[in-house]
């Protein structure tokens, strides 16, 4: 049940990510969950040069806003890319 939940969860996120930030470009990279996250910052840079992609490690601290120019790309403790890094 709570997986199902987180699913649903980030479901509707991309679906508001999308209406907040329209015309961002390329705006969600699944194909990276499982890289190491600096490879997927690197990676979200050059595909998308309007954005910012920013490391979050389990430790750091971040503020949970939209922003439209942002890709937060979150990492478990071994620095491997656990969530679908989207705009916003």
């Amino acid at each position: 049940m709570q997986l199902h939940h987180i699913y649903y969860t980030l479901q509707t996120r991309e679906i508001e990510m999308s209406e907040f930030c329209p015309d961002v470009g390329k705006s969600s990279w699944p194909e990276l969950v499982g890289v190491a996250g600096d490879v997927a910052v690197a990676t979200i840079e050059k595909e998308n040069p309007s954005v910012n992609a920013v490391l979050i490690t389990p430790e750091t601290v971040y503020l949970p806003a939209i922003f439209c120019d942002r890709v937060l790309v979150f990492v478990d403790a071994n620095g491997i890319v656990d969530q679908v890094p989207t705009v916003g």
